[in-house]
């Protein structure tokens, strides 16, 4: 299967600039996985913009919803 870079950017929420990982999905959720985050499409813009990733925020953003 053929990786749809440009693509993927357009719909990437991430905010970290440098980002190497950015279009490459695969690559960026194995970073995330191993560093016990999940990747910023999982998050609101706005928790996106505060680097905080990790699963606890994740899980507390969706708490109450249902």
């Amino acid at each position: 299967m053929e990786c749809k870079i440009e693509r993927n950017k357009k719909i990437c929420n991430c905010s970290y600039e440098p980002c190497e990982k950015k279009g490459i999905c695969c690559e960026c959720l194995h970073y995330h996985r191993k560093r016990g985050e999940l990747p910023a499409c999982y998050f609101t813009p706005e928790i996106e913009a505060t680097y905080d990733r990790s699963v606890k925020r994740f899980i507390s953003m969706h708490q109450g919803k249902k």
